[in-house]
């Protein structure tokens, strides 16, 4: 969707190059697959010419606040290993995700919500599980709390029935004092965090419902994400974004599922199905964008756009021969975005091949953008450390670099 490559379109349909493919592992792809251009159209876009697919008229609009990254790379290509990559800086379960590793940094400017909030569409959790916003090791007071668009925000939070605010407050006030008792007794950590799980529960039965009710926002501002009050989508979830920023949220998580463009079926196919999923992400981002510009808050809020991973320049093993056209997992190059919080804006940053194969020029692993990322909220990526098992953790392990040409 931003790295056009007519010499792929030229060659569309060709063997894909033996020197491209020798040593190489795909997901569902092995001997010789065909190269597959683009089937939709690209223009380059505001004063910085950023290429940007026809399929994206929003993002488009904005392009000269953006900053696209066109080199990135990972090891990892299948979804769960690389979205525990890219979220907590190991393929294997059990790390901090990256917005744990913030709000344990940087705690929350919010007493009456979590400092870390997730909001997932598409109907399928990330194939990553919860450790895609899990704390690990860390307290899991620094986890993710997933909250919901659509019916109660957050599971259990609301009374039971026949319970009312003050017969809860009366509880919470036994469930304290039994937990100060084993506290003083054993010293665990994690009593300590139970308490404070509870008492922000309780704050969070008012403040999460207002919050979350979407249907304060004026017709304008609806109308402008694609958002629809009382349903669930991604649209809904771009304007809860805003609008938790706005209560002093620290990190908030979007993840939208359904990009697994393999060809499998008319709704995988690049040629139709994409544009059609493209369109309500592309209206909600845009609009996300454009609000925290307005109102004045895209300065001091970094909004990070990416996959776990790139597509392959060529057709899927698997649905090589049929009508539809899709792409394998494909993690040496791929594209992202970056806009407000410290990044400069209006430049494309890296390259790839002439074929989308490889990076190019100024390769960024998963690493670096972590660390990039800390650097802009403030940390430095090595010093930021949790003990455990008798060795000091990292988010970037003992990987990463700041690429300072991304920032502002």
């Amino acid at each position: 969707m931003f790295d056009y490559k007519p010499e792929l379109v030229k060659r569309n349909d060709q063997p894909c190059p033996d020197s491209l493919l020798k040593g190489k592992r795909f997901a569902f792809t092995s001997g010789v697959p065909k190269l597959l251009g683009t089937p939709q159209k690209f223009s380059q876009r505001g004063k910085s010419g950023a290429w940007v697919s026809d399929v994206l008229p929003g993002i488009a609009e904005i392009a000269d606040d953006l900053c696209f990254v066109k080199s990135m790379y990972t090891e990892q290509f299948n979804h769960a290993p690389a979205e525990l990559l890219l979220y907590t800086g190991s393929a294997s379960q059990g790390r901090p995700s990256l917005g744990s590793w913030v709000t344990y940094g940087l705690g929350s400017e919010s007493k009456d919500l979590p400092g870390f909030i997730v909001l997932v569409s598409g109907g399928v959790l990330p194939s990553a599980g919860k450790s895609a916003w899990g704390s690990g090791f860390l307290p899991s007071v620094f986890q993710g709390v997933q909250c919901r668009s659509g019916g109660d925000p957050v599971l259990y939070v609301s009374n039971p029935e026949g319970m009312d605010r003050d017969m809860r407050r009366l509880s919470l006030d036994a469930l304290r004092d039994l937990n100060e008792i084993q506290a003083q007794d054993l010293g665990h950590p994690e009593t300590r965090t139970r308490i404070a799980q509870y008492e922000m529960a309780f704050r969070m039965q008012s403040a999460v419902p207002e919050v979350m009710d979407i249907s304060k926002e004026t017709k304008q501002t609806i109308d402008l994400y694609g958002a629809q009050p009382g349903g669930a989508s991604f649209a809904n979830n771009c304007l809860l974004a805003r609008r938790l920023v706005e209560k002093g949220v620290r990190y908030v998580q979007l993840f939208d599922w359904g990009w697994d463009f393999h060809g499998t079926g008319p709704g995988e196919d690049i040629k139709t199905g994409l544009p059609g999923r493209c369109k309500g992400m592309d209206k909600a981002v845009a609009a996300l964008i454009r609000d925290l510009k307005t109102r004045d808050l895209l300065k001091e809020t970094l909004v990070i756009f990416s996959g776990e991973f790139g597509r392959t320049p060529f057709r899927e093993g698997r649905t090589a021969a049929g009508a539809n056209l899709g792409r394998d997992h494909h993690p040496d190059c791929y594209s992202m975005f970056l806009t407000g919080g410290g990044i400069k804006s209006g430049q494309s940053y890296g390259s790839s091949d002439e074929l989308g194969f490889r990076t190019a020029d100024k390769p960024v692993h998963v690493h670096d953008l972590q660390a990039t990322i800390m650097h802009l909220l403030g940390f430095d990526h090595e010093k930021l450390t949790y003990k455990f098992q008798g060795r000091d953790f990292r988010l970037t392990d003992v990987h990463g670099k700041v690429v300072k040409d991304l920032l502002a």
